[in-house]
């Protein structure tokens, strides 16, 4: 491959491959069965699209994906930029881009729940996956092996089938380092994002690994989902560890480990913090289910939460999911029952990938309101004023325009 044998884009991958393993010091690269690639045309910008162009222009042979690949979510609905009065040329890049992933033979999925939605990963297997929380899943919640890759380093992987062998594909990276002592139960799906941002934001760095104690039950899934995902976004860490719950705590001494001894005591003061204070006089502009995009289950909950009634007419209430699961809605008839509220469910995208400034400026949107603590987290660099509630209080607020 990097003699260019089997083609320049091959060739252009082990030559990206070989920097990030000389910088991490990586001794030999291992052999990946999937790659998830981020490409959002936001952040591919032009010079990013024409690059995936140029590879897309090769020969079959050369330019075809060596392993199963799929996409993060895209940067526009393609059935409704035009309601959500995002421009043409935005549209135009996203299919350009998607034509070009594509003729490379990448299943265009656009979802950042594709461990719900579309292949899950079993113990053990290595990966290249690019989104934070999609990574972090994997690797807690199966025991699967993953760096997060950027967009190049899981396109090269999709490209050669490999990844440099470092950090979360080797056991020494993979032990616990921060203990903490949970001693309340979180209730919601946004107290368990406000306990992962807490977590993240207590453990920081790349290279450590939380474990947390005293949980009495295994969390669901979409439970799961939101913690791992804040963690990965207000810290930086791939991996966690759930003592008897994730599977590489079991049949193993957690409390023998040296972090333990001195756990990290959390309880819900902790996280109130993180939420929402207002007197229900602030005018909300924006309600938002996003990142990670919702399973079934989140939708069919915010639909009985809305119960047939209309939404506020100064609130619009943004959904977002993965193609596969708006089928499974427009099949079931959430989304007629979402549309004839007032709500907007989108598939494919993820609301902070979707040019989100601009979004603002042409909606005239500033407070947004959500139950992800990973976008409230991440929006407010895109100029809103973001607020953490539960799926019960975003509900209320579109309906009645106020928080």
């Amino acid at each position: 491959m990097l003699c260019g044998k089997h083609g320049f884009p091959r060739q252009w991958a082990m030559e990206q491959q070989l920097k990030v393993g000389e910088f991490f010091g990586a001794e030999d690269f291992v052999e990946v069965s999937q790659a998830h690639i981020m490409c959002d045309t936001e952040s591919l910008g032009e010079a990013g699209i024409e690059h995936l162009e140029f590879l897309a222009s090769h020969s079959p042979k050369h330019r075809k994906v060596a392993i199963a690949s799929v996409t993060d979510p895209r940067g526009i609905d393609l059935q409704s930029y035009a309601e959500l009065k995002q421009p043409e040329d935005f549209a135009d890049r996203e299919r350009r881009a998607a034509n070009a992933l594509a003729a490379m033979g990448i299943l265009l999925t656009n979802t950042c729940i594709n461990y719900q939605s579309v292949s899950p990963p079993v113990f053990g297997e290595h990966l290249a996956f690019g989104d934070t929380g999609s990574t972090i899943y994997a690797n807690s919640v199966f025991g699967a092996r993953s760096n997060f890759e950027g967009g190049p380093a899981a396109l090269s992987a999709a490209l050669t089938g490999r990844v440099p062998r470092y950090g979360y594909h080797l056991d020494e990276h993979r032990q616990p380092t921060h203990a903490f002592w949970l001693d309340f139960r979180p209730v919601s799906l946004a107290e368990w994002g406000a306990l992962g941002a807490h977590i993240g934001k207590t453990t920081r760095t790349y290279w450590n690994t939380p474990l947390l104690l005293n949980v009495d039950k295994s969390p669901t899934s979409d439970e799961l989902k939101h913690f791992g995902a804040a963690l990965a976004s207000y810290g930086s860490a791939p991996l966690f560890h759930i003592d008897g719950i994730t599977p590489e705590t079991l049949g193993t001494a957690m409390s023998d480990l040296p972090c333990a001894n001195t756990p990290i005591e959390i309880n819900r003061s902790h996280i109130d913090q993180l939420f929402a204070s207002a007197d229900g006089t602030l005018k909300v502009d924006v309600v938002v289910f996003a990142a990670p995009q919702l399973s079934m289950f989140e939708i069919s909950d915010i639909v009985e939460l809305i119960d047939g009634r209309t939404l506020h007419d100064d609130t619009q209430l943004v959904i977002a999911t993965s193609p596969e699961i708006k089928s499974a809605c427009d099949r079931f008839g959430l989304t007629d029952k979402l549309r004839s509220s007032g709500a907007m469910l989108l598939g494919g995208v993820c609301f902070y990938q979707m040019y989100a400034k601009e979004l603002a400026q042409s909606n005239d949107w500033n407070t947004l309101v959500s139950n992800s603590a990973k976008l409230v987290n991440i929006i407010s660099g895109y100029g809103y004023q973001p607020y953490l509630a539960t799926t019960k209080q975003c509900i209320k607020s579109a309906l009645t325009g106020r928080l």
